[in-house]
């Protein structure tokens, strides 16, 4: 099938943040007949968008394991010329390290044009009229800066572009490529590490534009005199690129400030990466009382006298990889350098003048690492690697107070910092870090700026400031911002995006470089980013401008997988409307080529949060393509532990037990909503083999005891990371339940039953050692000392009732709890844990209860603006009193959409594939409800009821296929008056 040849640049196998471009040129003569395709596909490592006669075609390829890469096909006849020249151009972002999204590989692409003839005998003849190989031209793409950072830890890099200098002529057949390289053959299809090739296993995402709601605001601002970002991971620990496991770096960073006289000098950081800002100035550190500012942003200031002073920053920390922004202000003007650099070697990149602060990136870097002094990668399935966090020579190196004293004494610890790690003139810090802000009255006109119009939006210049506006999408979205502007050669517009705002506070994104700096080149111009990004709100700075700048449209192309809102929800209740539709939007905005946990920080398709995700899924959208996609993706990280990645693909190698346990029961669920008996036989080899390797971890009490990442709630009840932990347990037995289940669809009798009696032994060793008879309440844990949680948390006894575990009178005990939690057990804190609770709720028929937690814990969310819901509840994760949350937008949060369909609408499904389904109601305290339910396949099931309740009669409409078999009930004390409609 593939002629094709992978083909990269000469030079490094896997360079670090390449944009690339490739392109070549073909003569096409054939006519498009009915029944004739011209077909391209295509693969790339890391990312690609495709060009056809400088159309975009498509972007890819899906996120996978290198050893079972897809690949993308897309029909181009229509775009072809025929009698001319047409051009195929591809970049190619190589990321050059591993993410939550990638594992390493090497730069690649390959590529094959194939047109296929169908004859008159009704066969099809298929030949290859373009591939890659040797006669394909490649060029870096200059106007990608390759020193951008990291956006976060688990996503590749930020975007910084440069119009200036760079022909985007490049993607037609006109263009002059004399001066680009001829790209170098590296393999044929099927070399490692891409030694499997897949045909796309999911429709092509959407890009739907979407405008801006307004203009929100317009200031002048000046940003922090002197600003840059480091990749202080890959610095202290280059092999580091190779996974994304966490890191503990032990280490400094040094420069030299030089005052031109007495001043007082303010170091900070607006996004410190988890590295906490520790100052040393000629040996001597600023205490802990000396810092200030709202957390996670730290600030620290010092006097300092004219000449030179050694500046130390203190790098002891784990690190995930992180940037590591920092700033510097002063009331003098002031100078850096390396301590490796002569005094007289400072240049654009170590000055403390604002008007040199525009960029600075062919400067040297002006500080140095010194380090490390130890380091050790940490992965949680595995022996922890031991590690000295204070050895001697990092702790003498601390009271250096002068620089001929660091070069005398740790000379061998010093070294320069490569040029790619390090980039001044830092877009987050100066967006975020301003030593002027003033507010002003925003002209009406600026709106035409975020206004589908001929007319721009002209942004007003000051002569000493910037201009920053701030746009407001009106809610939550996730995407490539795309924009179309007139300015001067060299003015700097830079973007910013971010989710949350309220009463003038704006919540930055800690940890999130959600920032694109473009330097404009003279005259109208426009840019379509190629980095994925979730915002509400973006914050627009002009800098550099020497004339205004014309901003003709600001927007996002919308990307989400391909789903309509089949599912649909109303009642009497117009909070409960509210909470489905910003729940079944955040699904939406959660659903890319896997489903993902937030559209901003992470992009991370979390395994065990995609269980709840699908269930959402299946009543908002119906979509059984993405969960299958999702499902089948996780026994591929069976390389890294055979227990499975709690990421994947991911390079760090990272084990949740409860998020494979989430994910049995998520193929039981998906194989009960499809009735796809070929999907259960797949699977429960995957599901066997995992399962049995946890069982080997029961011990000799018959509890399921490991060491690893024990999480299921962010709450502050005890869940250790060694030890039997309460709720891993219970949820186990669910998982071997659901595992006999699986085994019976797939027809493998004796592993139900081996299955079915491995839960009910761990269920008995649960009640013999977990129940706690004086506190009448199951345990969280047991330690590994072999003592007993001293929390006792709602989390323990709702899972416990959830999974079954309880006999009848503990039961009791335990709905008790449920129903009026005691205020001294530990509270559910996320969303996420609601979802259990929820489900327990529903499993004892207390759906009132369960609606009204949804109406005041979400109804919270609503009344802060929530137009997606949140990751926690106000509170649980937060820096700072202002910061409700980290993430305003949370797949595993959306858990309302499945309860008010599957609940209060009471549609369920009873046999696999949904072939008969139940209607049963439960008004939980509403007057009216009508909604729609999706079925697999085709087809949704529509009902709408009302309630008299003087009469105690239920009213009910229903339409469905009429192939479904109905099983319909009105709630206990009510007489039912139907209306059912059956189609088809």
């Amino acid at each position: 099938m593939w002629q094709a040849s992978w083909i990269w640049a000469q030079g490094e196998v896997s360079p670090r943040n390449e944009w690339r471009c490739f392109r070549t040129t073909f003569f096409h003569e054939h006519e498009e007949t009915p029944g004739t395709e011209t077909k391209l596909k295509l693969t790339a490592d890391s990312r690609y968008v495709l060009y056809v006669n400088g159309t975009q075609v498509g972007r890819g390829p899906v996120r996978a394991f290198p050893s079972n890469l897809p690949y993308d096909e897309y029909e181009i006849g229509h775009l072809l010329k025929r009698g001319e020249e047409n051009a195929i151009a591809v970049i190619v972002l190589h990321y050059g390290l591993a993410t939550f999204q990638y594992l390493r590989g090497r730069g690649g692409l390959l590529l094959q044009v194939d047109r296929c003839v169908q004859t008159s005998d009704g066969a099809a003849e298929t030949a290859a009229i373009v591939r890659t190989d040797a006669s394909w031209q490649t060029a870096l793409h200059s106007a990608y800066d390759a020193t951008s950072q990291r956006i976060s830890c688990q996503l590749a890099f930020t975007e910084r572009f440069d119009s200036r200098g760079w022909d985007e002529g490049w993607k037609l057949a006109g263009f002059d490529a004399s001066g680009w390289e001829q790209a170098e053959v590296i393999g044929e299809a099927g070399m490692a590490p891409w030694t499997t090739l897949s045909p796309r296993p999911i429709p092509y995402l959407t890009e739907e534009p979407v405008y801006p709601a307004r203009v929100e605001e317009m200031n002048f601002v000046k940003p922090v005199p002197w600003s840059a970002v480091f990749d202080l991971r890959t610095m202290l620990v280059p092999e580091s690129v190779e996974h994304a496991n966490p890191v503990t770096l032990i280490g400094f960073l040094a420069a030299v400030v030089t005052m031109s006289e007495d001043g007082e000098l303010t170091i900070g950081s607006v996004d410190n990466g988890r590295m906490p800002l520790r100052v040393g100035l000629d040996g001597q550190w600023c205490p802990d009382e000396a810092y200030y500012g709202e957390a996670p942003q730290q600030f620290v200031k010092a006097k300092l006298g004219a000449g030179e002073h050694l500046l130390l920053l203190d790098l002891n920390r784990g690190n995930h990889g992180h940037s590591f922004h920092l700033g510097l202000d002063c009331d003098v003007p002031f100078e850096l350098r390396s301590p490796l650099e002569p005094a007289d070697a400072v240049s654009a990149a170590g000055t403390g003048h604002a008007a040199d602060a525009a960029d600075g990136s062919g400067a040297a870097v002006p500080f140095a690492a010194i380090g490390p002094f130890g380091w050790a990668e940490h992965i949680d399935h595995q022996p922890e690697q031991p590690i000295d966090r204070n050895p001697a020579a990092y702790e003498a190196l601390k009271g250096v107070g002068s620089l001929p004293q660091l070069l005398s004494d740790y000379r061998a610890w010093i070294r320069p910092i490569d040029r790619r790690l390090y980039h001044t003139a830092d877009v987050y810090s100066e967006t975020a870090w301003r030593v002027v802000d003033q507010p002003q009255p925003m002209p009406s006109s600026l709106q035409r700026a975020v206004l589908a119009s001929a007319d721009p939006g002209v942004i007003p210049l000051h002569p000493e400031l910037d201009t920053e506006i701030l746009i407001d999408f009106g809610r939550e979205l996730t995407g490539y911002l795309s924009f179309e502007l007139d300015a001067a050669e060299g003015t700097i517009v830079d973007f910013y995006g971010f989710e949350y705002m309220r009463d003038g506070w704006r919540q930055c994104t800690y940890e999130l470089d959600n920032t694109l700096r473009y330097t404009c080149r003279e005259g109208r111009q426009s840019y379509v980013s190629l980095v994925r990004r979730g915002l509400r709100y973006l914050a627009v700075t002009v800098r550099g401008a020497s004339r205004p700048v014309k901003l003709y449209e600001a927007k996002l192309l919308q990307s989400n997988f391909p789903v309509s809102n089949a599912g649909a929800f109303q009642s009497s209740s117009a909070m409960l409307n509210e909470i489905w539709r910003i729940s079944r939007d955040t699904t939406r905005m959660c659903m890319e080529d896997t489903f993902v946990d937030c559209p901003a920080f992470e992009q991370t398709f979390w395994v065990g949060d995609a269980r709840n995700a699908s269930l959402i899924n299946y009543y908002a959208f119906g979509s059984t393509e993405i969960v299958e996609r999702i499902l089948r993706l996780v026994p591929e990280s069976a390389f890294q532990s055979p227990l499975y990645g709690d990421q994947v693909p991911s390079g760090w190698s990272s084990v949740i037990p409860n998020w494979t346990f989430f994910w049995v029961t998520a193929c039981l669920e998906h194989y009960d909503y499809t009735g796809n008996a070929d999907f259960a036989r797949d699977m429960w080899p995957h599901v066997r083999f995992t399962l049995e390797h946890y069982l080997s971890f029961i011990d000799e009490r018959g509890l399921f005891k490991i060491r690893g990442w024990n999480l299921l709630d962010w709450a502050s009840f005890e869940q250790p990371g060694d030890g039997v932990v309460a709720p891993q347990n219970m949820f186990l037995v669910k998982a071997l339940r659901d595992a006999a289940r699986l085994a019976a669809a797939a027809g493998a009798a004796g592993s139900q039953a081996q299955f079915e009696a491995a839960a009910d032994r761990l269920r008995d060793a649960i009640n013999a050692y977990l129940w706690d008879d004086e506190r009448q309440a199951y345990l969280d844990c047991i330690h590994v000392d072999g003592s007993p949680s001293a929390t006792t948390s709602m989390q323990s006894q709702v899972v416990a009732s959830l999974c079954g575990i309880p006999d009848e009178a503990r039961a009791g005990v335990l709905q008790r709890y449920i129903v009026e939690p005691p205020a001294s057990f530990v509270q559910i804190g996320s969303p996420f844990m609601s979802f259990f609770y929820h489900e327990a709720l529903a499993q004892l028929g207390l759906q009132d209860v369960m609606t009204r937690d949804m109406l005041q814990q979400y109804g919270a969310m609503v009344d802060k603006g929530a137009t997606t819901v949140w990751e926690v509840y106000a509170g649980s994760l937060s820096h700072n009193e202002n910061m409700l949350t980290r993430s305003h937008c949370h797949a595993w949060s959306a858990g309302p959409v499945f309860f008010l369909g599957s609940e209060v609408l009471g549609v369920r499904g009873v046999t696999p594939g949904w072939t008969k389904v139940r209607i049963a109601p439960n008004p939980s305290g509403l007057a009216w409800a009508r909604g729609s339910v999706p079925m697999p396949g085709s087809g949704r099931i529509d009902v709408s009821w009302e309630v008299d309740e003087n009469a105690k009669i239920m009213t009910m409409r229903v339409v469905s296929p009429a192939s479904v078999e109905l099983d319909i009930a009105a709630p206990a004390g009510y007489a039912l008056k139907l209306n059912q409609v059956a189609i088809g």
